[in-house]
């Protein structure tokens, strides 16, 4: 087996993996019912890790791998739930990750996440005013009603958790993989400074997690 070959082969195994537990994390950490018909997960805090990884293009195969799995096992919206599953994880992910990938520095992971963020609170702003008034029956004035007190606060919460924890997460993630050498060492070691500002942004991720975390089991009604 080839070098290339065998890098090839120890993606795609990293891949599995991560698509695997961002199943797990779908299953198992879900958060139900909010507002009666909205769920947090975070799988795309390890999709989004993945795509940072590998790229975009993995990043939504990986996405869409795990929509799917969710619609047979966990979901009941079928086939729609399926549609707006995937445009969120799609949108979060493959921004980000597009974002990423030009230049791989903190700060671009940062203006990723941020713009992530912002794009996905706007698409799905949309598509809810478009899908929702078809899966629950509802008159779309009715979902127009829902953007200021629940969409809008919702999705801004949600993306803004997931862009913490990843930021948070997303280096132990790498270092693990380098260490199975799943994926190869970087070719330069980190200078001191580079050192210092990843541990304050760690600190920083931490407790923006924490607050997210917080304010969304209390909007959720579990606090």
């Amino acid at each position: 087996m080839t070098n290339k070959t065998n890098g090839r082969v120890k993606a795609l195994a990293a891949m599995a993996m991560l698509t695997a537990l961002a199943v797990a994390a779908d299953i198992f950490l879900r958060i139900p019912n909010i507002g009666g018909f909205l769920t947090y997960e975070p799988k795309d805090v390890i999709l989004t890790i993945g795509a940072f990884i590998f790229g975009p293009i993995p990043g939504l195969i990986m996405s869409l791998a795990v929509c799917f799995v969710e619609m047979v096992t966990v979901s009941t919206t079928g086939p729609i739930g399926l549609l707006m599953n995937f445009l969120a994880s799609g949108v979060f992910v493959g921004v980000s990750s597009v974002i990423y990938h030009r230049k791989k520095t903190i700060s671009r992971a940062i203006i990723g996440l941020v713009a992530a963020s912002v794009s996905m609170i706007a698409v799905m702003l949309l598509w809810n005013y478009i899908m929702t008034p078809i899966f629950m029956g509802v008159p779309r004035e009715a979902v127009l009603d829902l953007f200021v007190p629940l969409l809008i606060p919702f999705n801004a919460i949600k993306a803004g958790l997931n862009a913490a924890v990843v930021l948070l997460l997303y280096k132990a993630v790498v270092t693990a993989l380098r260490k199975s050498r799943l994926i190869p060492e970087r070719e330069s070691n980190d200078g001191a400074n580079k050192k210092t500002n990843t541990l304050i942004l760690v600190v920083v991720s931490a407790l923006a997690v924490a607050t997210l975390l917080l304010v969304l089991l209390i909007f959720a009604g579990i606090m």
